[in-house]
Order: structure tokens, then C-alpha cells, then sequence
């Protein structure tokens, strides 16, 4: 049987290694998740590294994971289109930012169109 390749510290399935005789391996981060009209996220057309696809991303969001999650879906199907949540943005396929920024102020957010 291979050996699994490590490519990332992720890949390590949250090992951790700590010289602080005080840390406590059991905490959890516990993000609260800011107000709708506390958050100022932004909306950007991008087409780096997906060849010449143009895809929605939207970022700035501050809270949990489980929330960025629940705001990704219902963009995605509220758009009818595919997408995903990966390091704390929301990559929706297409260009769709107009119709996301009117669903996120009806939501409460404020947000700021990027590029043009």
C-alpha cells in the first residue's frame, strides 16, 4: 500500500504542535458571527487560475465557517448556478455579482462593488 503525500499542514489532520506548556488541545476557536449590517463584504468578477472561467467571489464575511457555509448556499441557489465556499470566500460560477449584491442588501449586508 502507497503512502499517502502530504501536500499542506492540513493534510495532517489537525495535528499540532505547540511548545506552550499552557496549551489546551481541546479549545476550540469560537468565532461569533458579526451582524449583517456590521459586515461590509465585497463582490469581484475573477478569472485567475480557472481557465478563462469567469466566476463571482465574494469576501469579507467575518464568522464561522458553518455561516459562511449557509450564505454560499443560498447564493448558489437563489442563482440557479454551481460554486463553492473555500478560504473564507464564496466562488459562484458565472457572473451574477449584481443579482448577489441585490439578495445580500435585502439580507442586511452592505456591499461594495470591486473592479469593474
Amino acid at each position: 500500500m502507497a503512502k499517502k503525500k502530504l501536500n499542506s499542514l492540513e493534510s495532517l489532520g489537525g495535528f499540532v504542535f505547540s511548545t506552550d506548556n499552557n496549551f489546551d488541545f481541546n479549545k476550540e476557536e469560537a468565532t461569533e458571527t458579526a451582524a449583517p449590517e456590521d459586515q461590509l463584504l465585497e463582490a469581484l468578477f475573477s478569472n485567475k487560475g480557472r481557465g478563462g472561467k469567469t466566476v463571482t467571489v465574494i469576501r469579507g464575511f467575518q464568522g464561522t465557517e458553518s455561516d459562511l457555509k449557509v450564505l454560499g448556499k443560498k447564493l448558489k441557489t437563489k442563482c440557479g448556478v454551481g460554486g463553492t465556499v473555500k478560504d473564507g470566500e464564496i466562488i459562484i460560477q458565472g457572473k451574477y455579482r449584481d443579482k448577489i449584491m441585490e439578495i445580500l442588501k435585502k439580507d442586511g449586508f452592505r456591499v461594495k462593488r470591486v473592479g469593474g
